[in-house]
């Protein structure tokens, strides 16, 4: 299995959009092209195209991403703790 995407730089990797809140974007797909803390822009036949990363669910080199769980910056992203079954943000401090 590889490397699990949350890990791996978006730039220059296939994605499409699943889901979203606005319909108009729901299943647009290209090159990712930039990404931010809330926002990832696709290169796609009709021009680069942004989408909000909340509310939308990304496929990004075959493996779905729930935008809402990856609202950081890019290299904050990389760094997140996520377990087999789903993406969490990072761990949380506890009191004791």
């Amino acid at each position: 299995m590889g490397i699990n995407v949350i890990h791996a730089e978006w730039i220059g990797k296939h994605g499409r959009i699943v889901t979203a809140k606005n319909p108009g974007q729901i299943g647009l797909e290209g090159l990712i092209v930039d990404e931010t803390r809330n926002t990832v822009s696709i290169e796609t036949p009709r021009g680069v195209k942004r989408a909000p990363k909340h509310g939308t669910v990304f496929e990004i080199d075959g493996q779905e991403v729930v935008g809402d769980e990856v609202l950081v910056a890019p290299e904050e992203r990389i760094k997140l703790k996520t377990s087999a079954t789903s993406l969490s943000g990072p761990p949380r401090e506890t009191r004791r």
